[in-house]
């Protein structure tokens, strides 16, 4: 309502009977070192919007407003203009405010080109379609919507096996198809617009993010049931198949910190599995929901 620049961010809220506001605050991580080490900041700031809408559109929320705060140790104008383009270009893309935010200074604790990016997102839903996941039952569908390479998860790992130095990352790999910069700098994949209209026939939805499968769909399942996937339902990408043979990664760990191709989880009754993948091209069935036996909510076959 007043513009970025005031002391807080004014927003009214419109057009909701009985609106439930979500929110949700995430950074970047180690993926900013691979950005510093190749100057390459403007899609930074897509990661961090694409990652907190997606979070939010779990519980069935429309994004409404983003705010972001930006650290560093000495205020570089053309890498903050870059980081706040690609902020902008990404909350323009799903009809999110950009409401204000915080750009801080702090030579004593930042050090050369070093910062650090977080974004706090509020969105809303009516609080009759809030999507819990409280009636997934076994006999479900669970459908994979692809991501778009590692998204914003396992970067520490990433440069301790292959490093972060601009040589080292502008590597051309003939299985990725491009270098190792172009793949690892890919912005984070947004879900939004795929999945709204098709809100009322989920169950549940899960963000593949740091944890992979295996911690983040138990979040979204009710006691006594578990996830079981079929990893052969789906093409793991060769980026993940690179970092596995590169550091001689188990394949359980890779399981645990890397989204494995899969960004998004949906979670539907089977008479509803023939609508969501023909609205959902490049979706596929990849497991069941089954009766948990043991401690486990997901089996990976």
């Amino acid at each position: 309502m007043r513009g970025i620049g005031f002391f807080g961010g004014l927003f009214e809220l419109k057009g909701f009977r009985q609106p439930v506001l979500v929110s949700s605050v995430d950074g970047v991580g180690t993926k900013l070192k691979i950005a510093s080490a190749l100057a390459t900041h403007n899609t930074i700031g897509i990661d961090i919007v694409n990652h907190c809408v997606n979070d939010i559109l779990t519980c069935g929320a429309e994004p409404l407003f983003f705010l972001d705060y930006i650290a560093m140790g000495k205020l570089v104008p053309e890498q903050v203009g870059a980081i706040a383009q690609g902020l902008a270009q990404a909350c323009r893309e799903v009809g999110c405010a950009l409401i204000g935010g915080e750009t801080a200074e702090m030579p004593g604790l930042y050090t050369g080109e070093d910062y650090d990016l977080v974004g706090f997102i509020i969105g809303a839903v009516e609080k009759d379609r809030i999507i819990t996941g409280k009636t997934i039952t076994v006999g479900d569908t669970i459908i994979g919507l692809p991501s778009s390479g590692l998204h914003t998860n396992g970067y520490s790992l990433v440069r301790k096996l292959f490093g972060e130095t601009k040589s080292a990352l502008d590597a051309y790999y003939p299985e990725l198809g491009r270098t190792l910069s172009e793949e690892l700098l890919e912005p984070h994949r947004c879900y939004y617009h795929q999945l709204k209209p098709l809100l009322p026939l989920i169950k549940g939805m899960a963000h593949i993010t740091g944890g992979g499968l295996i911690d983040n769909v138990p979040r979204v399942l009710p006691n006594g049931v578990a996830a079981k996937f079929h990893s052969q339902a789906w093409s793991t990408p060769p980026i993940f198949q690179l970092i596995q043979q590169r550091g001689n990664v188990a394949q359980e760990e890779m399981y645990r910190v890397f989204n494995m191709g899969i960004g998004m989880v949906v979670i539907c009754s089977p008479d509803d599995v023939s609508q969501l993948i023909q609205a959902l091209p490049e979706a596929k069935v990849i497991g069941e929901v089954v009766k948990q036996a043991g401690k486990a909510g997901v089996i990976i076959k």
